[in-house]
């Protein structure tokens, strides 16, 4: 069930952006979007959006997004692979369209990283989903 809350959250996010509109609201919440919206915000080639707010986390939840008009895709993959870290970049190429843009989030044991991360510190993991 968590992996189509996150991946209808990124589809209403991305329906919303191609329609001109400024914020989205997404709902229901979990913990993996938090971070998924987390590493898409700290990414700062891409900032597609100002900030995000969380609205009482602790029930059904609501988290509302305002929008800045630079997302082209973002999906979550309903199936997740384990791969290991020498995997990751291979996997990258694969699913994104060129090897200049875009971001892979993979989460590991301990925490949800991007990429980079993931590759740097040697870890390996499940893709969440990706970005561009």
């Amino acid at each position: 069930m968590g992996r189509r809350i996150l991946n209808d959250a990124l589809r209403t996010t991305v329906n919303v952006e191609r329609r001109g509109k400024a914020t989205a609201l997404l709902q229901p919440i979990s913990g993996v979007m938090i971070s998924f919206l987390n590493i898409m915000k700290h990414r700062v080639l891409f900032r597609i959006y100002k900030k995000f707010e969380v609205f009482d986390p602790h029930r059904v939840g609501k988290i509302t997004v305002e929008l800045q008009g630079r997302i082209k895709d973002c999906k979550a993959l309903t199936y997740r692979q384990d791969l290991r870290s020498k995997e990751i970049e291979q996997n990258r190429i694969q699913m994104l369209p060129t090897r200049q843009w875009g971001y892979v989030v993979v989460t590991t044991p301990n925490v949800v990283l991007g990429h980079e991360k993931a590759i740097r510190q040697n870890v390996g993991g499940q893709v969440l989903g990706y970005f561009h």
